[in-house]
């Protein structure tokens, strides 16, 4: 499966077909870590919305807003993202986005005003996300196949062991050295995906050559060779015209003159080429590809000029707006647009709605905790389902938001503090079934299909942006006006609810775009066919000749005939 031709440990991965395997683990891996320095950040810090309000004097929206551009960046830049990989490479990218989360999370432990934090935590980290994740999980599933679904769940786990262990972790920790050092602790952790770059190399499917048959094995042929070929071929062109323009041809006066000459002038080309490509082999190697254009060439009075520039690898494009046409996913777009409204909002006020039900503030911290834990099923339980159900996996992804839907609803209705284990339980199992799959689910067929992924999932995250930049705030405006933590999550229901009527509409509008893409196939070839047919009409296909003297018995024959019918 593996080709011999990859260059170093840190050069590009020559295959001859997916490998489901291979270097992908160690890409794996890098996902993984990137989780944990992205999401996993992201959603911990919810721990500190309490000290930021206290310590700036700010309401809750106000804070909220910190964490809502950096969604918003975090998905608005999807497109950037996109055309930096393509242009330069998915480790460089990666690289710099590690390096401006890192910065931009420091530099936030210093801040002096919400304001300022609006552009460190919220525009730096979130560019800093946005270069680092996208690239890192397109890479991922170039490198597997049958077995995508299921390692991109469990490279996504890094998200729930993240917000498992620093969740109880920093809320202990500011304790002891406050909220700011807390901040840099998390810059220095996820300074680690600059060297988490280094494992994305390049993948390059380059299939093997097939074996030819016996033509093949003959091995090239020689110059003579050529030579005797080209002239027994011409020969036999002149002989065939001079038997076809004869007096004892069988087509009796019929004679196919124009189309002889331009099999004698075809021939004469093409065997004067494979000749001067002999020459060229045997003389050395062709030096065709350096020059802008090939000397002209004087053949039977005739100038033939060939062009040959030099070869052009086929690159992708930087960004392809082509899959807006497609209605399948617009409807799958306009699924995650109003799904991020439930993505952030839960794990930034879970904490806070404990602590407004009766639970202890230590406690409540467990929450995120209990979210995570259940979360790692999720993304594992729904990677081996995937690779099992036949049916479509967007039914699969629907059955989890609709009960996502409702989970979201209990936590509304429950008072207890086993109540909300359980609410945090369900969520973070199906949070976490949704949350790996939504952006690899763009590889399925069902949506896009792996060709066009590495475009695609830069529109798709961009479309994503406008909810993350609302659902944090619109949350904490309505918990500002109604006093209530769990009114945040009834604008998550509603987005939720909406998000499972568009993913329900995939299906229909990709049989639909399917089946009006055949139809288009088969009426452009008839349209062609039929084109052909009336230019073949059009052109005289032969030339009538009367080879026959005036004065001949056959003539004279002939003049009677057409007497005798008048």
């Amino acid at each position: 499966m593996r080709m011999p031709n990859s260059k170093g440990c840190l050069g590009p991965n020559v295959y001859s077909e997916v490998p489901d395997g291979g270097w992908g683990w160690a890409v794996a891996v890098a996902f993984f870590l990137v989780e944990v320095c992205t999401y996993g950040t992201l959603k911990t810090l919810g721990v500190f919305l309490q000290d930021l309000m206290e310590e700036f004097g700010e309401s809750n929206s106000r804070v909220s807003w910190v964490i809502s551009i950096c969604v918003f960046i975090f998905t608005f830049t999807a497109p950037l993202s996109t055309i930096l990989s393509n242009r330069f490479g998915y480790r460089p990218v990666v690289m710099v986005g590690g390096f401006l989360m890192s910065l931009g999370t420091i530099t936030s432990a210093f801040t002096d005003s919400i304001n300022k934090m609006y552009i460190t935590l919220g525009i730096v980290t979130g560019l800093g996300y946005c270069l680092s994740f996208l690239p890192t999980v397109t890479i991922l599933a170039q490198y597997f196949s049958r077995r995508r679904a299921l390692v991109t769940s469990i490279a996504s786990s890094g998200e729930s062991v993240a917000i498992f262990a620093f969740a109880p972790a920093f809320t202990a920790l500011k304790e002891h050295i406050g909220w700011r050092y807390c901040l840099v602790v998390i810059g220095i952790i996820q300074a680690s995906v600059i060297g988490t770059g280094l494992l994305l190399r390049p993948i390059i499917i380059m299939p093997q050559p097939v074996e030819e048959d016996n033509e093949s094995e003959k091995g090239p042929l020689s110059f003579k060779q050529l030579q005797s070929d080209y002239e027994l071929e011409n020969e036999q062109t002149k002989t065939s015209i001079s038997s076809r323009g004869s007096g004892t041809s069988e087509d009796s006066g019929v004679t196919f003159l124009s189309e002889s000459d331009e099999d004698l002038r075809s021939a004469g080309a093409e065997g004067k080429a494979m000749m001067e490509e002999a020459v060229q082999d045997e003389e050395g190697p062709d030096l065709s590809l350096s020059a802008p254009s090939t000397p002209i060439k004087k053949y039977e009075d005739k100038l033939v000029e060939v062009e040959a520039g030099p070869l052009q690898h086929s690159s992708p494009k930087l960004l392809d707006f082509s899959v807006l046409k497609d209605c399948a996913f617009i409807w799958y777009s306009l699924f995650g647009l109003f799904a991020t409204l439930g993505f952030f909002a839960p794990q930034l006020y879970i904490i806070e709605l404990s602590k407004s039900k009766g639970v202890d503030p230590g406690m409540a911290s467990y929450m995120l905790s209990v979210m995570a834990v259940a979360d790692i099923f999720g993304r594992l339980s729904i990677g081996l389902v995937l690779n099992k159900v036949r049916c479509k996996k967007t039914l699969v992804l629907l059955g989890c938001v609709v009960l996502l839907c409702l989970v979201l609803v209990a936590f509304t209705q429950v008072w207890e503090f086993w109540g909300l284990v359980v609410c945090c339980a369900l969520y973070g199992f199906f949070m976490g079934a949704v949350s790996s799959t939504h952006i690899p689910m763009l590889a399925e067929e069902d949506v896009v299909g792996i060709q066009k992924m590495a475009s695609s999932v830069g529109v798709y995250v961009f479309i994503q942006s406008f909810a993350g930049l609302a659902g944090p705030p619109l949350g904490g405006v309505l918990v500002d006006v109604t006093q209530d933590y769990g009114a945040a999550f009834y604008s998550c229901v509603v987005g939720m609810g909406l998000s499972a009527v568009c993913l329900a509409l995939v299906g229909p509008a990709k049989s639909g775009f399917c089946q009006k893409q055949s139809k288009n196939k088969e009426v452009g070839r008839s349209w062609e066919e039929e084109e052909k047919i009336n230019q073949d009409s059009d052109q005289p296909e032969f030339l009538e000749v009367d080879l026959a003297p005036e004065d001949s018995l056959f003539r004279k024959s002939l003049d009677q005939d057409k007497a005798h019918m008048i």
